[in-house]
């Protein structure tokens, strides 16, 4: 019965048009942006990469200078206003917008990151980023995170896209010269390229490679978006919504 009651109530949604995938966000960024949750999560999250990092460098005897590497979107700086303007605007995610909104330099800091961050500076370790956001995008970027008081808010510590999604390349440009410490990313694929196209959600690849997340990377908590999302969808974000929605119903459901 709980079932039907369920499958009824998406259904008489999917009725009612194609914005209703937007508006199927309204809980994901309401928590993101209000909760309390959220807020230690972050705190705890950030204190927990502390300790980690505490680890880390006094276990180091001799080598290359140590190093973190951060996401920025939803790792470092809180787009939820964004995300809000969707659900409000009843448009799908695009550049435009998208674009819009990052010239503002207005996203401000995640709880915990600073912190963390000056932490990281006080014990010598150099501070990475790498985002998909695009290079056009770098002035407006640093331009936040100097607004943000962030340390290494410059372009030679900030790689962003040019052509692809896949980090990887931006990754090893840092590995080669740094002792990497930690990463730190709200996806799957801010640490690794293996989790952008999942079989069964890719839970199995988190426990092929668990001893290695644990030991270098840092998750955060993204339920607004991500590559969890396209796997939701089969790795296939170009459907119309009504098939997304049903997806997402089959798969909940399950």
């Amino acid at each position: 019965m709980k079932k039907i009651i369920i499958s009824w109530f998406f259904a008489t949604i999917v009725l009612f048009g194609q914005d209703n995938l937007i508006k199927h966000q309204v809980n994901a960024v309401g928590w993101f942006k209000t909760s309390a949750e959220m807020e230690l999560c972050y705190l705890q999250t950030y204190n927990y990469a502390k300790m980690m990092l505490d680890m880390k460098l006094n276990s180091i005897i001799k080598g290359p200078p140590p190093a973190i590497v951060l996401d920025i979107d939803e790792t470092v700086l809180d787009n939820s206003p964004y995300q809000a303007s969707i659900i409000a605007t009843n448009r799908q995610y695009n550049n435009k917008d998208w674009k819009e909104w990052s010239d503002k330099a207005s996203a401000r800091v995640l709880p915990g990151v600073k912190d963390f961050l000056e932490y990281a500076k006080m014990r010598n370790v150099e501070i990475f980023y790498i985002s998909n956001r695009h290079v056009d995008e770098m002035s407006a970027t640093v331009e936040n995170m100097k607004n943000e008081k962030l340390p290494n808010a410059d372009p030679k510590f900030i790689l962003l896209k040019q052509e692809t999604n896949d980090k990887t390349l931006r990754r090893s440009m840092i590995v080669n010269e740094f002792d990497v410490s930690l990463f730190i990313g709200d996806n799957l694929t801010d640490f690794s390229e293996i989790f952008a196209n999942r079989e069964n959600f890719g839970k199995q690849i988190v426990y092929d490679n668990l001893q290695l997340l644990l030991d270098k990377f840092i998750m955060l908590p993204n339920p607004m978006y991500g590559e969890w999302e396209k796997a939701l969808y089969n790795n296939n974000y170009a459907q119309p919504d009504s098939s997304k929605i049903q997806i997402k119903i089959d798969n909940i459901l399950k």
